[in-house]
């Protein structure tokens, strides 16, 4: 199902999957998402349309299994307060439903902020802008679609990032000291076959 996201994608040259899922009417949890499209939790970003004291509005992109942090919204849009839209605003301002809110062709240019997390990943979901349809692209071009800010959004404990920081950092590790484990033995087997020769 190509939706107007997709199609802006399109337009940008952005690659792209879309997975669609059955949709329960009355289910809105991104983690059942997460479960039906493949992917955990954390991967999966949903998008919430917030009021700041300044009266702006503004899209907040979260993972799944995290709650967004108002205080830190704020911060990251430079207001005192942010708060949730009520319910049935969502629609009038950004031209989606409830469960089906994604910045890409959203009524309003309204500014957005994506949680830091997002960047951890090869892949995350977003909703392609309807219920029982995600569109699932690397993170860097979901930024560039979407212009989103990168900031520390959810009510995840320090120790949580602490642990998924150190995560990135052991792969990171792993796969450099892996490269020059295998550099340095193609240097033995080179200076032992020019021993030979």
């Amino acid at each position: 199902m190509k939706t107007n996201a997709a199609r802006i994608l399109d337009g940008l040259g952005i690659a792209y999957e879309i997975r669609e899922y059955e949709v329960d009417p009355e289910e809105f949890s991104a983690l059942i998402v997460a479960q039906k499209v493949g992917l955990p939790a954390e991967q999966v970003f949903k998008t919430l349309l917030c009021v700041t004291s300044d009266k702006e509005h503004v899209f907040a992109v979260v993972p799944g299994d995290a709650e967004l942090d108002f205080k830190k919204l704020a911060a990251a849009a430079g207001a005192r307060k942010a708060e949730m839209v009520s319910l049935k605003d969502v629609q009038p301002l950004t031209g989606y439903v409830r469960g089906g809110v994604t910045v890409p062709g959203a009524k309003k240019n309204f500014r957005a902020f994506a949680d830091e997390t997002l960047e951890l990943f090869d892949v995350i979901s977003v909703s392609a802008g309807t219920r029982g349809v995600q569109v699932v692209l690397k993170p860097e071009d979901y930024l560039r679609a979407t212009g989103a800010v990168v900031a520390d959004l959810t009510k995840q404990s320090s120790e949580h990032r602490a642990q998924s920081s150190e995560t990135k950092q052991r792969a990171e590790l792993r796969a450099q000291s892996s490269g020059t484990k295998q550099s340095a033995e193609h240097r033995a087997q080179s200076s032992g076959s020019g021993k030979n020769a």
